[in-house]
């Protein structure tokens, strides 16, 4: 909590001067990343390391450019209510209020999207953290009840059976309308990416994707593979920082495996 406040206190100066704080070098591997949490965001952010995921808050979009967690069937459990609350952990002028989100679902068809969803950890003593603001973020319903759900499912399956971990974040490709009722400046992001991996540092295998707001809600999350290298070109971050050079650049550059364990057929097979 220490290392929280002093983090805090440290990039709110930066933002009292105008001027951002020098980008940061990779994070030491955390709890919730498996060869370290994603480098290159903008040095003003701010790191928040929680016991169910981790989180890069960017002040100025008033979301999270990544979010990361391991998901563990010993934190599943019955179904949990939405209580949204700002983020504690963070200073008023970097986050937003659940009355800023009034009205969206309404006049333009957005949810409250989880990052790291509620549904993965409703077991846990934590889980109404997954419900502070930080981790939330405007979603079409199309996408958040649909594709979006389903890998959602698929992570929880593969943890009864593996090590699950998961990258997830917004993208800013295009303007989008604001949220109606919020009354701070934000940035509405225009699609999203995510990556999961199973398995460890030694044996892994990963599926990554990214997803428009436009996607449909029957679309097939199969069709909606990237490369890392895609990814990281897009959300401009180092997805995996600590992972060897030479090992990233061959798993990085193709798509992972593990979107054909889960049964999607290749680009050629269709």
């Amino acid at each position: 909590m220490v290392g929280l406040l002093i983090a805090a206190a440290v990039a709110l100066l930066s933002l009292s001067q105008g001027q951002d704080a020098p980008e940061a070098k990779p994070a030491a591997p955390a709890e919730a990343c498996l060869f370290g949490c994603p480098a290159g965001a903008p040095g003003a952010n701010l790191l928040l390391e929680r016991p169910l995921y981790s989180l890069s808050a960017n002040p100025v979009t008033k979301f999270a450019d990544w979010v990361a967690y391991r998901v563990d069937a010993a934190n599943f459990g019955r179904h949990r209510p939405r209580h949204w609350r700002a983020d504690p952990a963070l200073p008023e002028a970097a986050t937003l209020e659940p009355p800023d989100f009034s009205q969206a679902s309404r006049l333009l068809g957005w949810d409250r999207g989880h990052q790291a969803p509620l549904g993965s950890f409703e077991g846990s003593p934590f889980w109404e953290t997954l419900n502070y603001l930080s981790n939330i973020t405007p979603q079409a319903a199309s996408l958040n009840q649909g594709a979006w759900m389903k890998v959602e499912e698929l992570e929880r399956q593969l943890a009864r059976t593996a090590q699950v971990w998961v990258l997830t974040g917004p993208l800013f490709e295009q303007e989008m309308p604001l949220l109606p009722k919020a009354d701070e400046p934000h940035r509405v992001p225009s699609g999203y990416w995510k990556v999961v991996s199973t398995g460890d540092q030694n044996s892994f295998e990963t599926l990554s994707l990214a997803f428009e707001q436009t996607t449909d809600l029957h679309a097939n999350f199969c069709d909606h593979q990237i490369s890392i290298d895609e990814v990281e070109r897009r959300a401009h971050l180092d997805v995996f920082p600590l992972l060897e050079a030479k090992r990233g650049a061959l798993l990085e550059a193709g798509l992972g495996r593990l979107g054909a364990q889960l049964g999607c057929r290749s680009r050629a097979d269709r």
